[in-house]
């Protein structure tokens, strides 16, 4: 069977399958079900052509990683085809533990960080392709000796962020997302085994940089996005609470396992195993149907969530720069009781708080590194013609009905 496909991608045009493991791997179930989870969760809401899935962007992120091998080779960087290859298989795979509506419902399905469970997934695959995976799971751990392959992988200037924010400004239509990823893979290049960029692709660079800070603020953390997903995260917790005591709730066995018996960490052999059994089959169409089924439920605040999300008839949301009075809460509550027939106490369900924050660049972690012509690498924070912004920048929020004023 010829195993050298070709995908046509409508950000990058035509992508090569480049090794026929690569092919398999795409082929499987667990990376299949990546089709049936929309990368950017409940943003088509405010975006609406934002239905791309984790399927087109790992696609991506293994197209961008082969160019950057290419570049990296061209430069005299020594890349065995082994270590080329495992790259691939560690970009494509390192978003295969996403859940239903990815980062929306991360801590909430599961107290597990996805890139824990896409390690689960990535060593079961191990064993079922005889080790073949072993020096990718390597890379991607940042445990292989060239540290500028898990670079690539995870790190402030790695594949995953190229494709994402090229990828999300194309479907979302908000252009200033746009970055000039193809420069930047040419400006590549490595410096005592760890990843640099040539100082000639500063100003890409930097264009990137506020290119990421702008998409947070204009679509990740849109006020209506962090309001939708807010209220999604609220039907989850109150579909737990009725769970745990008892309540049946008409839901597929799958989201059935994590809403009643999920395990909590560390996770034994066995529930491990039983876990990804079910993460495995579990996608964003199981939500919805969950929605779906909670709309006509006897619970006032599991019918109400679920309605007001599949109808789009979602939360008033404001933002501060500090977080809200006392008073203010305490006025809205009031509002809510007088509008709704509830309790006082249990008003507290249809009031949402928390906090959203960004960094622009952050020197806490590897920083991105710049080499110049006489071989000096500066980090990206000390050069000085930059003005680089690493203040990370917190907004406080609150959702509530919109109809109580």
């Amino acid at each position: 069977m010829n195993k050298k496909k070709i995908f046509n991608d409508p950000v990058y045009g035509f992508i090569n399958i480049p090794y026929n493991i690569i092919f398999d791997l795409i082929e499987h179930p667990y990376f299949q079900r990546l089709r049936r989870i929309k990368q950017l969760g409940l943003t088509d809401h405010v975006y609406p052509g934002a239905l791309h899935t984790r399927f087109h962007h790992a696609l991506g992120a293994m197209h961008l990683m082969t160019q950057a091998i290419d570049v990296l080779r061209s430069k005299g960087v020594e890349i065995s085809n082994k270590e080329a290859k495992a790259a691939a298989i560690a970009i494509l795979l390192h978003d295969i533990g996403h859940g239903p509506f990815s980062h929306v419902l991360e801590h909430t399905l599961v107290n597990i960080h996805h890139e824990e469970i896409s390690l689960f997934f990535m060593e079961e695959l191990n064993k079922e392709f005889k080790g073949k995976l072993t020096m990718a799971i390597e890379i991607f751990k940042n445990e292989y000796p060239k540290a500028f392959l898990h670079q690539l992988v995870s790190g402030q200037l790695d594949m995953d962020r190229m494709d994402y924010l090229t990828r999300d400004s194309f479907f979302t239509g908000v252009y200033e997302g746009v970055i000039g990823y193809d420069r930047i893979i040419k400006m590549l290049s490595v410096k005592d085994g760890n990843l640099v960029v040539e100082h000639k692709g500063v100003y890409s660079i930097e264009k990137f940089l506020i290119a990421r800070r702008l998409m947070y603020w204009q679509v990740y953390l849109h006020k209506t996005v962090v309001a939708s997903e807010q209220m999604l995260v609220k039907v989850l917790k109150r579909a737990k609470e009725l769970a745990e005591k008892k309540k049946k709730l008409n839901i597929s066995e799958n989201l059935a396992y994590f809403l009643y018996h999920c395990p909590s960490k560390p996770l034994q052999k066995k529930e491990k195993k039983t876990l990804l059994k079910h993460f495995a089959l579990l996608d964003d169409y199981d939500v919805y149907s969950a929605l779906k089924s909670f709309a006509n439920s006897d619970d006032f605040f599991l019918s109400y969530l679920s309605k007001s999300l599949l109808n789009r008839n979602l939360f008033k949301i404001e933002f501060s720069n500090k977080p809200f009075k006392r008073d203010y809460l305490e006025k809205i509550r009031q509002n809510i009781v007088e509008k709704f027939p509830i309790s006082k106490q249990s008003a507290t369900q249809l009031i949402i708080t928390g906090k959203e924050s960004n960094t622009v660049y952050t020197v806490s972690k590897e920083e991105i590194l710049i080499l110049f012509k006489d071989n000096k690498v500066v980090p990206m924070s000390a050069i000085s013609d930059f003005g680089l912004q690493s203040k990370n920048i917190t907004k406080y929020y609150l959702c509530y009905p919109k109809n109580i004023f």
